[in-house]
Protein backbone atom coordinates (compact mmCIF):
# COMPACT_ATOMS: atom_id res chain seq x y z
CA UNK A 1 0.00 0.00 0.00
CA UNK A 2 1.39 3.15 -0.66
CA UNK A 3 1.47 6.14 1.68
CA UNK A 4 0.41 9.87 1.58
CA UNK A 5 3.15 12.51 2.73
CA UNK A 6 0.75 15.93 2.09
CA UNK A 7 0.69 19.13 4.35
CA UNK A 8 -1.30 22.10 3.71
CA UNK A 9 -0.52 25.25 6.11
CA UNK A 10 -1.97 28.79 5.60
CA UNK A 11 -0.57 31.22 8.43
CA UNK A 12 2.16 33.97 8.38
CA UNK A 13 5.68 34.33 7.91
CA UNK A 14 7.89 34.60 11.10
CA UNK A 15 10.61 36.58 8.99
CA UNK A 16 12.12 37.72 5.69
CA UNK A 17 13.14 34.72 3.43
CA UNK A 18 16.85 33.40 4.04
CA UNK A 19 17.76 32.73 0.48
CA UNK A 20 21.15 30.95 -0.24
CA UNK A 21 22.77 30.64 -3.83
CA UNK A 22 24.59 27.41 -4.45
CA UNK A 23 26.79 26.08 -7.43
CA UNK A 24 25.14 24.66 -9.92
CA UNK A 25 22.57 27.52 -10.14
CA UNK A 26 20.99 25.94 -7.28
CA UNK A 27 19.14 28.37 -5.29
CA UNK A 28 17.12 27.63 -1.52
CA UNK A 29 15.09 29.95 0.78
CA UNK A 30 14.22 29.17 4.13
CA UNK A 31 11.28 30.65 5.96
CA UNK A 32 9.41 30.16 9.33
CA UNK A 33 5.84 30.02 8.67
CA UNK A 34 3.57 30.87 12.21
CA UNK A 35 0.10 28.74 12.53
CA UNK A 36 -2.32 30.10 14.74
CA UNK A 37 -5.47 28.01 16.21
CA UNK A 38 -8.20 29.70 18.11
CA UNK A 39 -10.72 28.14 20.32
CA UNK A 40 -12.51 28.28 23.30
CA UNK A 41 -11.75 26.82 26.65
CA UNK A 42 -13.60 25.21 29.03
CA UNK A 43 -14.08 28.59 30.92
CA UNK A 44 -15.33 30.30 28.01
CA UNK A 45 -12.20 32.00 26.86
CA UNK A 46 -10.20 32.80 23.46
CA UNK A 47 -6.97 30.78 23.57
CA UNK A 48 -4.68 31.34 20.47
CA UNK A 49 -2.25 28.28 20.00
CA UNK A 50 0.44 28.78 17.18
CA UNK A 51 2.49 26.76 15.79
CA UNK A 52 6.16 27.45 14.06
CA UNK A 53 7.30 25.53 10.52
CA UNK A 54 10.06 25.56 9.03
CA UNK A 55 9.76 25.59 4.88
CA UNK A 56 12.37 24.95 2.08
CA UNK A 57 11.82 26.21 -1.15
CA UNK A 58 13.77 25.45 -4.27
CA UNK A 59 14.62 26.96 -7.55
CA UNK A 60 12.07 29.31 -9.46
CA UNK A 61 9.96 29.08 -5.85
CA UNK A 62 12.98 30.40 -3.80
CA UNK A 63 13.59 33.48 -5.76
CA UNK A 64 9.69 34.46 -6.16
CA UNK A 65 10.05 34.03 -2.45
CA UNK A 66 13.04 36.52 -2.18
CA UNK A 67 11.38 38.93 -4.40
CA UNK A 68 8.22 39.02 -3.03
CA UNK A 69 7.92 37.18 0.18
CA UNK A 70 8.00 39.73 3.43
CA UNK A 71 7.81 39.15 7.17
CA UNK A 72 4.20 39.12 8.00
CA UNK A 73 3.09 37.83 4.27
CA UNK A 74 0.13 35.16 4.30
CA UNK A 75 0.76 32.42 1.99
CA UNK A 76 -0.76 29.29 1.42
CA UNK A 77 1.23 26.04 1.36
CA UNK A 78 1.17 22.67 -0.02
CA UNK A 79 4.03 20.54 0.69
CA UNK A 80 5.74 17.38 2.19
CA UNK A 81 7.41 16.73 5.57
CA UNK A 82 11.44 15.94 5.46
CA UNK A 83 13.12 14.55 8.27
CA UNK A 84 16.77 14.87 8.65
CA UNK A 85 18.45 13.27 10.88
CA UNK A 86 22.88 13.11 11.73
CA UNK A 87 25.21 13.19 15.10
CA UNK A 88 26.33 16.02 17.16
CA UNK A 89 29.61 16.58 18.41
CA UNK A 90 28.65 14.54 21.40
CA UNK A 91 27.43 11.59 19.44
CA UNK A 92 23.90 12.18 20.34
CA UNK A 93 20.98 12.30 17.73
CA UNK A 94 19.40 14.85 16.24
CA UNK A 95 16.29 15.20 14.42
CA UNK A 96 15.15 18.72 11.63
CA UNK A 97 11.86 18.21 10.66
CA UNK A 98 10.61 20.96 7.69
CA UNK A 99 8.52 21.54 4.93
CA UNK A 100 9.53 20.88 1.87
CA UNK A 101 7.29 23.28 -0.43
CA UNK A 102 5.49 22.17 -4.12
CA UNK A 103 3.15 25.14 -4.44
CA UNK A 104 2.49 27.75 -2.50
CA UNK A 105 0.00 31.04 -3.26
CA UNK A 106 0.47 34.34 -1.85
CA UNK A 107 -2.43 35.57 0.04
CA UNK A 108 -3.57 38.72 1.24
CA UNK A 109 -2.46 41.99 1.33
CA UNK A 110 0.95 42.84 0.41
CA UNK A 111 3.70 44.02 3.24
CA UNK A 112 5.19 47.47 2.73
CA UNK A 113 8.24 47.34 0.52
CA UNK A 114 7.45 43.13 -0.88
CA UNK A 115 8.72 43.45 -4.52
CA UNK A 116 7.21 45.80 -6.93
CA UNK A 117 4.69 47.77 -5.84
CA UNK A 118 2.64 47.56 -9.36
CA UNK A 119 3.25 43.54 -9.67
CA UNK A 120 -0.10 41.56 -9.21
CA UNK A 121 -0.74 39.16 -6.35
CA UNK A 122 1.14 35.79 -7.49
CA UNK A 123 0.77 32.06 -6.61
CA UNK A 124 3.96 30.50 -8.05
CA UNK A 125 4.77 27.08 -10.00
CA UNK A 126 7.94 25.56 -9.70
CA UNK A 127 9.08 23.97 -12.68
CA UNK A 128 11.18 21.00 -13.15
CA UNK A 129 14.95 21.19 -13.65
CA UNK A 130 15.01 20.10 -17.30
CA UNK A 131 12.52 23.19 -18.46
CA UNK A 132 13.96 26.92 -17.77
CA UNK A 133 11.39 29.17 -16.62
CA UNK A 134 10.18 31.49 -19.73
CA UNK A 135 8.66 34.46 -17.70
CA UNK A 136 7.82 35.43 -14.18
CA UNK A 137 4.62 33.38 -13.00
CA UNK A 138 1.14 34.75 -14.02
CA UNK A 139 -1.00 35.89 -11.37
CA UNK A 140 -3.51 33.20 -9.45
CA UNK A 141 -1.11 30.34 -11.25
CA UNK A 142 -0.20 27.77 -8.78
CA UNK A 143 3.34 26.89 -8.05
CA UNK A 144 4.28 22.94 -7.92
CA UNK A 145 7.22 20.96 -7.58
CA UNK A 146 7.30 17.49 -8.93
CA UNK A 147 10.68 16.56 -9.50
CA UNK A 148 11.45 14.64 -6.34
CA UNK A 149 8.18 12.64 -5.90
CA UNK A 150 8.94 9.39 -4.55
CA UNK A 151 5.97 8.21 -6.21
CA UNK A 152 5.81 3.76 -6.54
CA UNK A 153 4.49 4.12 -9.96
Amino acid sequence: MAGVNKVILVGNLGADPEVKYLEGDNTVANLRLATTEAYKNRNGERVEQTEWHDLEMWGAQAKIAEQYLKKGSQIYVEGKIKTDSWQDEQGQNRYRTRIRVLSFTMLGSKPDGAGNPSAPQQSTQQRPASSAPTSAPKAQEMVSDTEDDDLPF
